[in-house]
């Protein structure tokens, strides 16, 4: 716990960003280059979807990530409100504008996948129902947060909404359990052997890592530019509480 107090000093946090960024972006960028091409040319068209199965390969990792987004904004939230961490919240408002990005490739390439295969761009179906909802939770979220003079009560407001929110996150990844629904059951995440071919596994995989390794590095920048942010705002209201008002500072009253 001592240590996770250090990290969360945003001069530490800082000086860690600059040593890891170089190379979360470095593997970003191999393994997402690695797993388009893989994906692109290597893997074979599906015997059922044919060709379409290739949006796959940016459908699935963003709807990963999605889920992952959140779920780390809701565990920084937590930190925020039971240990004020003077970090955490800057993280969680950090990760929100790039999970509701992940959260719209999701839907954009999901209703490209269904349109074929189903015959419709969309349909109130429980597996699509629910990730709409965690794009509302997280467009809730940056509102909430922005919706406040005082920064510390926005953080506040905007953590419980992510705690609140956090329910949906397992109902996302059981839906298709849970309920009958025209999405496919899950092929990856199974506690038997993934029921999908090894040549379509690797450049799936590849693309989830690489993933999560461009949103190490895209949290790094927002983070870094949410604290100049606050600090800007922090000196700006000192600025303006320190000023003299009418009558001193050897200013002349008006008669």
């Amino acid at each position: 716990m001592t240590s996770l107090h250090k990290l969360a000093s945003p001069g530490r946090f800082l000086r860690l960003a600059d040593a890891v960024q170089p190379w979360t972006t470095g593997a970003a960028v191999l393994l997402i280059g690695l797993g388009l091409g893989l994906g692109l040319f290597y893997s074979p068209p599906d015997y059922q979807q044919g060709e379409t199965v290739r949006i796959m390969y940016v459908h699935v990792p963003s709807a990963w990530m999605a889920m992952f987004v959140y779920t780390v904004m809701a565990v920084a939230s937590a930190a925020g409100l039971i240990w004020r961490h003077p970090l955490a919240h800057v993280i969680a408002v950090s990760a929100a504008p790039i999970g509701a990005c992940f959260t719209v490739v999701c839907l954009a390439t999901g209703m490209l996948w269904g349109k074929p295969m189903w015959g419709t761009w969309w349909v109130w179906d429980a597996r699509l129902t629910s990730v709409l909802i965690l794009l509302l939770l997280y467009l809730g979220f940056l509102a909430l947060a922005n919706a406040f003079d005082s920064t510390a009560r926005g953080d506040r407001a905007a953590a419980i909404l992510a705690l609140v929110g956090a329910v949906n996150v397992p109902v996302i990844k059981f839906s298709v359990d849970w309920w009958n629904t025209l999405h496919q059951p899950a092929s990856v995440t199974k506690v038997a052997m993934p029921s999908i071919h090894i040549s379509m596994l690797i450049p799936l995989l590849a693309m989830a890592v690489g993933f999560t390794f461009l949103f190490g590095t895209l949290l790094i920048i927002r983070v870094r530019s949410e604290l100049l942010t606050r600090r800007i705002r922090a000196l700006r209201l000192a600025a303006v509480h320190t000023q003299p008002g009418p009558g001193l500072g050897g200013q002349a009253t008006p008669p």
